[in-house]
């Protein structure tokens, strides 16, 4: 039995301006380092978690209604989750 693809994917195309766009507004409010990427990534695994059928229209909204509280609390919980580098790393760069 195959992996079913998550509905969202189909929509990623349509909705990288609209990323694009959310990246640049984190952006105006100092958050140099965002992309449309890690907005898309942030939104799948906070929004879009369960793979259920959605209008485009909708999925437009979630991007711009992320607010950038939103989206620093879940770049928290993912350095959480990262490995913790070793103190013999940090000497060695």
């Amino acid at each position: 039995m195959g992996v079913k693809e998550h509905p969202v994917n189909a929509y990623r195309e349509q909705l990288q301006v609209v990323l694009e766009s959310k990246a640049d507004e984190f952006k105006l409010l100092g958050y140099d380092q965002v992309t449309a990427q890690e907005i898309w990534d942030c939104l799948m695994s906070k929004k879009w978690k369960q793979p259920e059928e959605i209008k485009l229209y909708q999925l437009v909204n979630d991007v711009l209604a992320l607010s950038s509280s939103d989206y620093m609390t879940y770049l928290t919980m993912e350095a959480y989750k990262a490995p913790l580098r070793s103190f013999e790393e940090y000497e060695n760069n």
